[in-house]
């Protein structure tokens, strides 16, 4: 039987991280803080950046309205999903969903997150790329820190 490799939910998200709702999550009132699954999108948003850009080098530009719908609670295992709404010339407008792992109830939506891809010197720069992929084919082959060690 052959499986593909992403499923999108009815909203043409794909849900590809998972977490899991520990003790230092929470908050005073013993649900999810909303700064601990903020700081884990903005990760995922600028691996996905990556990914989609080709760039080690993509930095957070804006992050629009965040919706909170629901609710997390220690021990829940959550699951955040992304995609690609537009690509600019330097830049990546992404939407984010996150929902309960066990019953899809929404926790959180943020309809817009724009990465920009950035030079060494921290100008932007032109990516080239108007569509998604599911593939590592635009992984980045040189990572800044590695000089001129390739990562082939």
């Amino acid at each position: 039987m052959t499986h593909p490799q992403w499923h999108p939910s009815e909203d043409g998200i794909n849900f590809h991280t998972r977490k899991w709702v520990k003790p230092e999550d929470l908050n005073a009132n013993g649900t999810l803080f909303g700064g601990s699954l903020l700081r884990w999108i903005d990760e995922e948003a600028a691996i996905y950046a990556i990914i989609q850009l080709g760039n080690y080098r993509v930095v957070t530009k804006l992050i629009s309205e965040i919706n909170f719908e629901a609710s997390a609670l220690q021990g829940d295992l959550i699951e955040m999903g992304l995609t690609a709404t537009h690509f600019g010339r330097t830049s990546l407008t992404m939407r984010a969903v996150v929902r309960n792992m066990i019953t899809r109830k929404r926790i959180l939506t943020i309809e817009r997150i724009v990465f920009v891809s950035v030079d060494e010197d921290g100008k932007p720069k032109p990516h080239g790329y108007t569509d998604i992929t599911y593939d590592r084919d635009r992984m980045p082959r040189e990572h800044p820190a590695t000089g001129s060690i390739r990562l082939d």
